[in-house]
């Protein structure tokens, strides 16, 4: 897979914004006009953490001492819950990096190299080299998100689907993105 060429032909954090306002307000096909709820959920989600999130200091401390110096390459689509908590924070907290999105349902090639448990779950992080060489990826949401989402497949009448996403939204909400920057740190 030629990492490269995705990059080249992926978006910057605005111009995803953007583009999830055009597809809000003008759907190109029925599954944008079916998922408009969802942009616009995406979108006010986006504005909300882009607006509530800081970084924390001792984070910012730990990555001054990664010696990072890459690029990193999100896999996303604007109507994804998880994408719109996660996001936001990544972009905020990696701002002096290179950050760029490839839309997962554009060409298919890349997410098909990340599955989670067969699906193409999103957001996915790729971290990169100064050559595009991976050097980690995390994805598509934190560990406590991911035990959510277990409970809810364990149990779908004890925990239904509204209760796991209600759940994961509020932990989203109340966490502000600390638990996803921790693990991506660990794995930098």
């Amino acid at each position: 897979m030629n990492i490269k060429s995705f990059w080249d032909n992926a978006v910057s954090y605005t111009e995803y914004l953007r583009d999830a306002g055009e597809r809000l307000g003008n759907p190109k096909d029925t599954q944008e006009a079916e998922y408009a709820e969802y942009y616009r959920l995406g979108i006010q989600r986006m504005n909300r953490m882009s607006e509530k999130y800081l970084p924390n200091s001792e984070q910012v401390a730990t990555l001054a001492n990664k010696n990072f110096n890459g690029k990193i390459l999100i896999i996303s689509e604007s109507w994804c819950g998880d994408a719109s908590q996660v996001i936001p924070v990544v972009v905020k907290f990696f701002e002096q990096f290179e950050i760029r999105i490839s839309y997962r349902d554009q060409e298919p090639s890349l997410i098909d190299g990340y599955l989670v448990n067969g699906g193409k779950s999103i957001p996915i992080v790729i971290f990169l080299d100064e050559n595009f060489n991976e050097i980690a990826h995390w994805g598509p949401r934190p560990q406590h998100g991911t035990e959510l989402l277990e409970k809810h497949k364990a149990n779908p009448e004890e925990f239904t689907k509204d209760q796991f996403y209600v759940e994961l939204q509020t932990y989203y909400a109340k966490n502000r993105g600390f638990d996803t920057i921790e693990e991506l740190l660990n794995l930098l």
